[in-house]
This record gives structure tokens, sequence and C-alpha cells, in this order.
């Protein structure tokens, strides 16, 4: 087993690509903190995977609550000890609206869950590494966050942010024993599509432009086995970096 008795902590893995990458977490030996605002939704994650002879626990969190992420990192060292390997996971969309019409409360909305939220988990687990200089950060960033036009204004910065941090913790960290790599994926099969409450009709056109080059649609166990692989000891010599999967999509 690749994580066998390491500590995970996912973030919004209660559906799509943080369910698919917990449930395999704890396939490959992992304990693994199953966090989401959902908490119903979190504890039928931990049930499937205690069904097949893992170990899981669900913790609620709003990642963009400074209190909720001290309790998640908190409870999971009181229950298990330690933590060994960090998702950040959660992540919301953003209608797709332009810098012309985007509002601060959207923009501030967006960035308090998809930059702030991993900031602040890195943050409180950082310690944690330090003192036994290992660790394993594994940002989940987007397409979107290496191209202009994968969104709107507000998730292009967001995760344009993401890749910056990530390269930030992971040099800064390295010889500490730490690692922090991304995952930018493409088209993904997953429910963050969910978010998308009021679509900006000129932002979303826009955007649409180059869906036609696109391969195809990604599964969230394809994201799940990259993430996998950057918190094993098999991607020991990668980090600061940012993995593509998108089947190609933004190769052309």
């Amino acid at each position: 087993m690749k994580l066998n008795g390491k500590i995970a902590v996912v973030t919004g893995a209660a559906s799509g690509m943080g369910k698919a990458i917990a449930e395999l977490f704890a396939a490959e030996g992992a304990k693994v903190v199953v966090s989401d605002l959902n908490l119903e939704q979190a504890g039928k994650v931990v049930e499937g995977i205690e069904s097949r002879g893992g170990v899981a626990i669900a913790i609620t969190a709003n990642v963009a609550v400074e209190e909720d992420v001290q309790r998640l990192i908190d409870s999971t060292v009181s229950r298990f000890g330690t933590v060994d390997i960090l998702v950040n996971n959660a992540g919301i969309m953003d209608n797709f609206v332009p810098a012309g019409d985007m509002t601060d409360a959207l923009w501030d909305k967006v960035f308090a869950v998809n930059t702030t939220g991993p900031m602040r988990t890195i943050r409180k687990t950082l310690p944690i590494f330090m003192e036994k200089k290992a660790g394993v950060i594994v940002n989940i960033a987007s397409a979107g966050g290496l191209f202009g036009s994968r969104a709107g204004a507000a998730y292009t910065a967001s995760k344009h942010a993401v890749v910056g941090l990530t390269k930030n913790v992971g040099f800064q960290y390295a010889t500490l024993g730490i690692r922090c790599n991304a995952i930018a994926p493409g088209a993904v099969e997953t429910n963050i599509g969910s978010t998308l409450t009021a679509v900006n009709p000129f932002g979303m056109e826009r955007a649409q432009v180059g869906m036609g080059i696109n391969p195809g649609l990604g599964k969230p166990e394809d994201i799940a086995k990259v993430a996998l692989f950057l918190a094993s000891d098999e991607s020991s010599f990668i980090n600061g970096t940012t993995i593509t999967a998108d089947a190609g999509w933004t190769a052309y």
C-alpha cells in the first residue's frame, strides 16, 4: 500500500474529486479525514470507506472560516495523533462573471474558499510538518489557474493564486522535508457545476470558445490517481510544481 499508516486530511471530500481522493487514499492504507460542509454526505463517504475495511472520520468544516480550519486540524491530531498529507480540494465556481460585471462580494467569496482556505489549512498544518520534518500538501488548482478564460475573472485569478502559493510553499519549505504540489484538472465530471447559480451570458460565451477542442471529460478517479502519486513517496523528487490532467486539452 502506497500510503500505509499515513494520516490524510481531504477538504471538499463529500463528493466529486475529493470523494474519489479520500476513497483511493483509504484503499492505499491511509486513515482519512473526510472534511466537507455537508456532514451528512461526508458521513456516507466514511461509511463506504469503512465498509471496504478502511479507516475514516467525517469532520464538517468551511475552509472560508478560520475557526473551522483550526478545529479541523486540531480534531484530526486529537483523533489520529498527527497529519501527514493535506489535500486542499474544496472549491467553488464564479458563474463565469467577467471583470466588468464583478462584484466585491463574489470576488471575496470565491477567493475565501479557493485561495484563502488553502492558505489557512497550510498555515495550520505546517508546524506539524516542520516538527517532524515530513509532510505532503496537494492543492487542487485548475486549468483555469494556468490559462485565461476557463471560467470567470474571480475563479481564474483565485486558481492562479493557488498555483503561486504552491510554488512558494514548495520551495520555501523544501529543506524541511515538506513537499507542496498542485493538480490542474481540465473538465472533470463533478458537481462543482452546482455552484453555478446565475451564469453570466457574456462570460460563459467567451469561456466556451475553446470547449470544442476538449478531447473529453475526465472522471474524479482520474484526478485521484494523480493525487495519490503526489502524496506518495513515488513522487519524492517532485515539489513546487503543477501537474496538468486534462487529456491534452490545454496542449493545443
